[in-house]
């Protein structure tokens, strides 16, 4: 007598629900594996992100070093990326003739610096495997039956019984996004931005949008939260990997702040009051009779010099040699410890990530699955896992996914 196939059901059709689905046929392949998708299109974060040429991971295949690209998940991810990993990620795809390449920032990317190239690919998959999508099937409810699961869908309340259920929905900024979770009993960290931009809306600099400084140092003020990287000066504040790494580290802090702080901002990659001193010095001995506004120290963007010697009242035209220890002291300070205040926040709209959702620690890491409902299995940002910018969220969802696949069962032990 024939057993029954194994019905699989992913709910959300994004990045981690296409891979945990990829993994399901991987290693079931006589299951039926259906992806319920509530919106009418699918993958709308890979088509997006990187500016549309998708950032699909990291170069970093240290899993110690990788891991500390995690604000949330940190520790819990080490056995996820032992099993699946950065490097396992570029071979799925260029063994799946998608040709990737590696920035000089360890960011990659598709060589054809295009989503779509993504997008294609997944899609050859789900048809090579014989993968059902079900578009604008929402599943409002999952009721635990004996030994399958019972789907109620939001499209004139279908019903469908599966055995093994994936939950891939990604994040939500509102908590009541996962109250449909929280009625299984599984518990929920509440979920704030991460990844977003400063706003600065009475700090002048803002007149000088469009500079990038290669490597700031921002500092979030009454936190030891230090982030260094590229810094973009926008029309509303200040942008770039540096301040987005801070967003992330400091999600929970700055939310809790109202996104009202301070930041403190080292413009010459991190040199200290003391290095800095002898740079000026130095310059005063070499440049002593020029224009203090045409000699930069550093080679910091000129506009932004010119704007610091403002905030140190030193008029342009002042010569090097007549600038005397208060004003030194003023430009050492504004190079290496800058202070502006930030009011508020701008997201990503579709890009966003939250930090938050389902407790990691109602989930066996080694199999994704539920510690409070066997069958039950998470991948993806619907879990309390976020990562910097770099390609550290797509590498989640891979990993994640392609666990939560396999459908391991270590329930009970």
């Amino acid at each position: 007598m024939n057993q029954p196939k194994l019905k699989i059901a992913i709910i959300g059709g994004g990045a981690a629900g296409f891979f945990a689905a990829f993994s399901a046929k991987k290693h079931h392949p006589d299951a039926d594996v259906v992806i319920f998708e509530k919106s009418s299109k699918t993958l709308s974060k890979v088509k997006i992100s990187g500016g549309g040429r998708c950032n699909v991971t990291n170069s970093c295949s240290d899993i110690k070093e990788l891991i500390k690209a995690y604000p949330r998940g940190e520790k819990k991810l080490r056995s996820v990326f032992s099993e699946f990993n950065t490097t396992d990620t570029v071979e799925w795809f260029e063994s799946r003739g998608v040709p990737l390449v590696t920035q000089e920032d360890h960011c990659i990317f598709p060589k054809s610096q295009n989503s779509q190239s993504i997008i294609d690919c997944f899609y050859n998959e789900i048809k090579r495997l014989s993968i059902e999508i079900k578009l604008s099937y929402g599943i409002d409810k999952i009721q635990p039956l004996n030994q399958s699961f019972q789907l109620i869908s939001s499209r004139n309340n279908e019903t469908f019984i599966v055995n093994k259920v994936i939950i891939t929905t990604g994040g939500g900024t509102k908590l009541d996004s996962f109250n449909w979770l929280k009625e299984m009993d599984i518990s929920i960290v509440p979920p704030v931005p991460s990844l977003f931009t400063f706003n600065m809306p009475k700090e002048s600099i803002t007149e000088l949008m469009g500079i990038v400084v290669e490597n700031a140092f921002v500092q979030i003020q009454g936190t030891k939260i230090k982030c260094n990287g590229p810094l973009l000066i926008t029309h509303w504040g200040m942008s770039g990997p540096s301040i987005l790494k801070a967003s992330a580290y400091g999600a929970r802090v700055l939310a809790d702040s109202n996104y009202n702080f301070s930041i403190n901002v080292n413009w010459i990659n991190g040199r200290n009051e003391s290095e800095t001193r002898l740079e000026i010095e130095k310059l005063i001995k070499e440049h002593a009779l020029k224009n203090i506004g045409n000699i930069r120290p550093f080679f910091i963007p000129e506009r932004l010099w010119h704007f610091l010697l403002s905030k140190c009242t030193i008029n342009l035209t002042t010569k090097w040699s007549q600038l005397g220890n208060k004003n030194i002291n003023k430009i050492v300070h504004h190079l290496t410890n800058d202070n502006y205040q930030v009011e508020g926040k701008t997201t990503f709209k579709e890009e966003f990530v939250t930090a938050g959702g389902i407790d990691l620690n109602d989930v066996d890491m080694k199999t994704m699955q539920s510690k409070k409902i066997q069958g039950l299995y998470f991948a993806g940002e619907v879990l309390d896992i976020d990562g910097i910018t770099g390609g550290f969220n797509f590498q989640a969802a891979w990993s994640t996914g392609f666990i939560a696949g396999q459908l391991k069962n270590n329930y009970g032990k």
